[in-house]
């Protein structure tokens, strides 16, 4: 189903690639070195130092001898999943469908957002982001 494989399937994203010459005309050389800034979506269940370690340890295994990798980390958090039956859930649909005349469409989102982890895992309490 095309919502899940959008909203709650890990992925790992390639946001960008580059280096060498990107100037006007053609250069026939290649280049001394490349980046790339990669993302990955996780879902609950999976820890975010063992998936950064796997994806370091695939790419490092791949590189000729005569090349490195480095790395560096931005940011991570582990993901959580929503009880889609949970009450608050269904009195937050039914105020949205009651003041948009229309019925609020279920989308799961923001399962890595560090912040709601942090309210279940701590506070013990669910999260339900709303947006418009």
């Amino acid at each position: 189903m095309l919502i899940e494989q959008i909203s709650s399937r890990p992925t790992c994203d390639i946001n960008g690639i580059f280096g060498g010459y990107t100037g006007e005309g053609s250069k026939t050389v290649i280049p001394a070195e490349a980046s790339a800034k990669v993302s990955f979506r996780l879902v609950e269940g999976q820890d975010p130092d063992k998936i950064r370690k796997a994806f370091r340890d695939y790419v490092t295994a791949r590189l000729p001898g005569d090349c490195r990798a480095e790395f560096t980390d931005h940011s991570s958090a582990p993901a959580i999943a929503l009880d889609w039956n949970m009450k608050p859930l269904a009195a937050a649909r039914r105020a949205l469908t009651d003041e948009w005349g229309k019925e609020a469409v279920l989308i799961g989102s923001g399962a890595s957002i560090p912040i709601v982890a942090d309210f279940k895992r701590t506070l013990g309490l669910e999260a339900l982001l709303v947006g418009f």
